[in-house]
């Protein structure tokens, strides 16, 4: 019985890491952790219990689970194959919305040389860098179910109706007119304002984003234009209009709320789609905004491609921690297979 203390103070770290800001991965990591510590707790309580049929609870599950996950990954290759053309159908065929595409190839790949035992298609000297491949692929696995785990619960997050600002992301205009993925960012913020304005002093809103080299004006002008028509007073709006990516949105709308209130003394929230919520949160933190995001909802059909774009994005932040690890495990690997090579 004294093992569910490990479960129960596994909680109250993970909660604490939360509360205290719910923009880290590594709130995923002690999620995950604190989730399989008391699947554990249960398992073992369960097995210890002299009831056969609270067992048969615990073992056939477990059962199930065993031959689900096979038939899951192939599942989920079949859905990414069809998500990818069904995107690429709406969407257009880019490079952007092949993502779901690549990642189902890969996926074959794997069970592919799953199957084909390396014994029979490698010598031995390769077999090291095939354990370092699949070590890799499992240190990924790890890091993108903490990034899953991480996302889901920033969509719990609830900003108080007390802000003093609304930061709206842009996204790129399409022939100068907001685009309905960027219109679903502004209608959120439109959304929040209103409530507020509701029980409290209105916020202002700052709609973030700069000129493309194929646009004729700022994104943030159009943003505010929209907004404007939507009913938002004139008065109650600014323009943030230099920047061209999630970061510097983050950054030089910190730079327009500290003009307005030197002090810093402010509340701040920001604006996108869903998908993106949680990546923003870390530009927000890395560029010394406490700033909480609120998501618009994205088409079902477009979700999993962003999904893909969001983790490589992470991927790319981490990239400095992320190439440490695949030098080491392929060095190593490589080490091994000359050992191989010199022992034949």
């Amino acid at each position: 019985m004294y093992f569910g203390i490990i479960p129960l103070i596994l909680f109250f770290i993970f909660l604490y890491s939360y509360l205290k800001d719910p923009r880290k991965i590594v709130n995923g990591f002690l999620f995950n952790i604190f989730f399989c510590s008391f699947l554990l707790f249960c398992t073992i309580i369960s097995l210890a219990s002299e009831s056969n049929i609270i067992k048969l609870l615990v073992i056939i599950p477990l059962i199930a689970l065993f031959f689900i996950i096979p038939f899951g990954i192939v599942a989920l290759m079949f859905g990414l194959f069809l998500n990818a053309r069904i995107l690429m159908k709406r969407e257009g065929r880019r490079l952007a919305n092949s993502l779901t595409l690549i990642v189902a190839i890969i996926i074959l790949l794997f069970i592919v040389m799953t199957i084909i035992s390396p014994s029979s298609l490698l010598s031995s000297i390769f077999q090291p860098m095939f354990g370092g491949i699949s070590l890799i692929i499992f240190y990924f696995l790890i890091h993108l179910s903490n990034f899953l785990s991480a996302y889901f619960l920033y969509q719990f997050n609830r900003p108080k109706y007390n802000q003093d600002f609304i930061i709206v992301l842009g996204s790129g205009l399409i022939n100068d007119k907001v685009p309905p993925l960027l219109a679903s960012r502004i209608n959120k913020a439109i959304e929040f304002y209103q409530k507020q304005a509701a029980v409290t002093t209105p916020p202002t809103i700052i709609f973030s984003g700069g000129q493309g080299p194929d646009e004729n004006l700022p994104e943030a002008e159009a943003m505010q234009k929209y907004a404007v028509e939507k009913g938002i007073p004139l008065e109650h709006t600014m323009q943030e209009n230099r920047s061209v990516n999630t970061y510097q949105n983050m950054l030089f709308s910190k730079q327009v709320m500290d003009t307005l209130k030197p002090d810093g003394k402010y509340n701040s929230i920001f604006t996108t789609n869903n998908f993106h919520l949680f990546r923003a949160g870390l530009y927000a933190r890395q560029a010394g905004l406490n700033s909480q995001g609120i998501g618009s909802k994205t088409a079902f059909y477009y979700w999993p491609n962003a999904m893909v774009r969001e983790y490589v994005a992470i991927v790319v932040m981490g990239r400095k921690r992320h190439m440490k690890v695949v030098g080491v495990v392929l060095g190593i690997s490589l080490l091994l297979s000359l050992i191989s090579l010199l022992f034949l």
